[in-house]
């Protein structure tokens, strides 16, 4: 029998507080109260879209565990993709940060999932062809691992 065998140091270790149940994620604490939507409503009503899309990331809800927040910031990011022109998409999406990226991936594939209105697949396939142009696998591996939903 070898030495590191007969020891009994491993069962000192409590293997509760690595259980599932009892996991808490570190971002959890904080609690976000999500965009401001007026801001968002004024940078529509300007013209200006791509403000309004920053200005919709900016605050994410994806550690809030509030669902009539996030179903409210759902909808608020698809009508702001909704209002933009196809020509406009990539330069929206060129202007945005990697996070930033990552998380309209995630708001691409909720939308997918949850479709708002019948004409909003071809529009997030639109976002979707272009957020994978700068994102690539990486950000659809990174939004499809991630336990935080939007």
């Amino acid at each position: 029998m070898s030495k590191t065998a007969s020891t009994r140091e491993f069962r000192k270790v409590d293997v509760d507080q690595f259980n599932e149940d009892n996991f808490q994620d570190e971002t959890a604490a904080e609690e976000s109260q999500g965009p401001n939507e007026t801001e968002v409503n004024n940078s529509l009503q300007s013209k200006n879209n791509t403000q309004a899309l920053k200005t919709v990331l900016q605050n994410p809800v994806a550690s809030c565990r509030n669902p009539e927040l996030k179903t409210r910031v759902f909808k608020l990011v698809m009508k702001v993709l909704s209002l933009f022109k196809s020509s406009e998409v990539e330069t929206a999406v060129a202007s945005l940060s990697a996070v930033e990226v990552d998380l309209l991936m995630k708001y691409v594939y909720r939308g997918f999932a949850e479709p708002t209105s019948d004409n909003i697949c071809p529009i997030l396939l639109l976002w979707h062809e272009k957020l994978f142009a700068v994102g690539g696998y990486g950000s659809i591996v990174r939004v499809l691992t991630n336990r935080q939903t939007v």
